[in-house]
């Protein structure tokens, strides 16, 4: 479980939420352009790597459990406030003692599910570490905006960084789970894996998509952000074209 994938998986969600120490909250433009690189950079991988390989399982339910994944993420979304994809609404919270136990919760379902494809067996190696760097990236800003959201209802000191910790470690928890899967052969579970896998692309589809149409307020040009969105799509596909 301890692979360096994983640590590097962890150690990006856990020092992606302490950042909020370092940086104020209304200064954020650089994670912005870490967003929209990591938006940019996960469509990609997505569209080239995880999609095809997923629909040569030949199931026919595979495009079934794609809309699944993405229609999950839609109401993970009503309680994580659109966390996962970088926003902070520490202005919606007026209980400021109260755990939002809802966000924490849902945030480490979905960062548990983005673990799930990230097993050698069911794709190559160079696939692996592309979304390996895809979802560490995503992380980055993702583990910020929790920690925002955890500092504005009072959450400090060990408590926050137990929560941080607790939020890093569901993405190798959900590589485990699902090498785990794919080995048990006695009980044929693998056999439902690319429906898994389906389930997880709707999940990523929905995420990178969401951060791409949001890149542009009001839809108002952003040079930067425009830049590493290139960027971000550029690196997947000359990766994809030299493999």
């Amino acid at each position: 479980m301890f692979s360096i994938n994983n640590i590097i998986l962890f150690l990006a969600a856990l020092l992606g939420g302490l950042a909020v120490f370092l940086f104020k909250k209304e200064n954020t433009k650089n994670l912005k352009l870490v967003l929209s690189f990591s938006g940019a950079y996960l469509f990609a991988i997505t569209i080239l790597h995880l999609m095809p390989d997923v629909y040569e399982s030949g199931n026919k339910y595979t495009g079934l459990f794609v809309l699944l994944g993405f229609s999950f993420q839609i109401i993970l979304e009503q309680f994580s406030e659109g966390i996962e994809h970088g926003h902070i609404h520490t202005h919606q919270h007026q209980q400021k003692n109260i755990f939002p136990i809802g966000i924490m919760l849902s945030l480490c379902l979905h960062a548990f599910l983005e673990g799930m494809p990230l097993v050698g067996q069911s794709i190559g190696n160079n696939e692996l570490n592309s979304l390996v760097f895809g979802i560490a990236i995503h992380h980055i800003p993702a583990a910020f905006a929790l920690a925002s959201v955890l500092l504005s209802h009072q959450v400090k000191g060990n408590k926050l960084i137990i929560m941080l910790a607790i939020f890093a470690f569901m993405t190798p928890a959900g590589s485990y789970i699902s090498q785990q899967i794919q080995q048990d052969t006695a009980n044929n579970i693998h056999q439902y894996f690319p429906l898994m896998m389906a389930t997880v692309i709707g999940i990523f589809l929905h995420i990178s998509t969401t951060i791409l149409f949001e890149s542009n307020v009001d839809h108002r040009f952003n040079f930067y952000k425009m830049i590493a969105i290139i960027i971000g799509a550029g690196i997947a596909v000359v990766n994809f074209l030299l493999h």
